[in-house]
């Protein structure tokens, strides 16, 4: 497929929208909202062919990575820290899965990472810059 080794690299974060209203849909506790607000949080992507292993690194030093082959359910864990199962597909160069309370999509548009993640109707769109 076009595009596949397109991910890897470490992006920071640069900006986000509809950060509040999403949260409060997804019902993420205010304490751990606080936390991800403006959060300088570098995304580390590692890809082989189909296989990804997806880091975010969080201020003072908090990581989160989720592992997963295109196609294939994988255990995954959410910004609020909760574990489920998911299959992430590649649908026009987009990464996209169905997490418990949204739908998450990341591509790389103009060299930067573009995460966007919509739960009934509420769209959060995060960019990160590349910086690796």
């Amino acid at each position: 497929p076009k595009g596949t080794m397109a991910f890897a690299g470490k992006y920071e974060f640069e900006g986000d929208e509809n950060y509040d209203a999403f949260v409060q849909k997804i019902g993420l506790p205010s304490d751990k909202a606080e936390m991800g607000r403006n959060c300088k949080i570098v995304t580390e992507v590692v890809q082989n062919g189909n296989d990804f292993t997806w880091t975010q690194h969080f201020p003072g030093g908090r990581t989160t990575t989720n592992s997963f082959t295109v196609g294939k359910e994988a255990d995954m864990e959410t910004m609020g820290g909760k574990k489920f199962k998911a299959t992430v597909q590649m649908e026009d160069g987009k990464l996209v899965a169905d997490f418990p309370n949204y739908r998450h999509t990341a591509e790389i548009s103009g060299g930067k990472l573009v995460e966007i993640s919509t739960s009934s109707g509420v769209v959060y769109k995060r960019t990160s810059k590349k910086i690796a």
